[in-house]
């Protein structure tokens, strides 16, 4: 498929997991894509995965002035962005008595700071009629225990979209959130100790309705087709990809 040949691609956190199966999936189908990661090794392991469409940039999405080094690049090297999926992100389980300033500070800077500011510093790159698309998740509409802080960031994301839709009405720019359920990453599998593991990805699949955790690919197709024309009138939608766990 050479749906988004010509395409200008950024993905935030792009080095594993959802990340790197979108990206893969973007250059796949064309599109010259730009990943982002704090850990130089990683970038490496990802763009050898990817392939020669894509570049590495490392840089921690909740710091502005990296962000700002990331646009300052795609800026001299592709002179516009026609797609940008703010992805990086993440989250730990603590109990509402134990939630701590550290734990609220790190996952907003994150998930809420850094997505506002990443697709904020786009805008003068970003083409009209560009696709943003955000990263969202079921915790998002659904209550979790020990959660409550990566859900609430994850809820603020999904209202980004509805206003940003409307502040960049004029330019034809879709914002549109892709909201997964349980996916087997390293993310996922990180909330517990490696002999937890099992039991965890048991434990979610059981309340998927298909009956199994999603692959990272899965999700990496949903934003391929949310990036390119043959969703060009979907616009501040939430588009879940959860096997159902969040829709029954």
């Amino acid at each position: 498929m050479n749906a988004l040949n010509g395409k200008i691609a950024l993905v935030t956190g792009g080095t594993s997991g959802i990340g790197l199966a979108a990206a893969a999936t973007l250059a796949a189908q064309g599109a010259r894509v730009f990943i982002t990661g704090r850990r130089q090794t990683a970038l490496d392991a990802a763009i050898a995965q990817i392939g020669e469409r894509a570049t590495g940039i490392r840089a921690d999405a909740a710091k502005l002035d990296e962000l700002d080094a990331v646009y300052a690049q795609i800026s001299k090297e592709a002179g516009k962005l026609d797609i940008l999926f703010a992805n990086a992100g993440g989250g730990d389980m603590l109990p509402l008595g134990a939630i701590t300033e550290e734990h609220v500070d790190r996952i907003f800077d994150t998930n809420v700071r850094g997505v506002l500011f990443t697709v904020q510093k786009a805008l003068p790159l970003l083409v009209d009629n560009a696709s943003v698309i955000l990263t969202g998740s079921t915790a998002g509409i659904q209550g979790t225990p020990g959660f409550s802080v990566y859900g609430a960031s994850k809820a603020a994301v999904r209202n980004f979209a509805r206003s940003w839709a409307l502040d960049l009405k004029d330019r034809g720019i879709r914002v549109n959130v892709v909201s997964p359920g349980p996916v087997r990453t390293p993310g996922l599998g990180g909330l517990v100790p490696e002999d937890q593991r099992q039991g965890l990805f048991d434990a979610l699949a059981a309340q998927v309705p298909l009956g199994r955790l999603g692959e990272p690919e899965e999700i990496g197709k949903v934003v391929a087709f949310m990036a390119s024309d043959a969703a060009s009138f979907i616009n501040a939608a939430e588009l879940f990809v959860d096997g159902g766990m969040a829709q029954i």
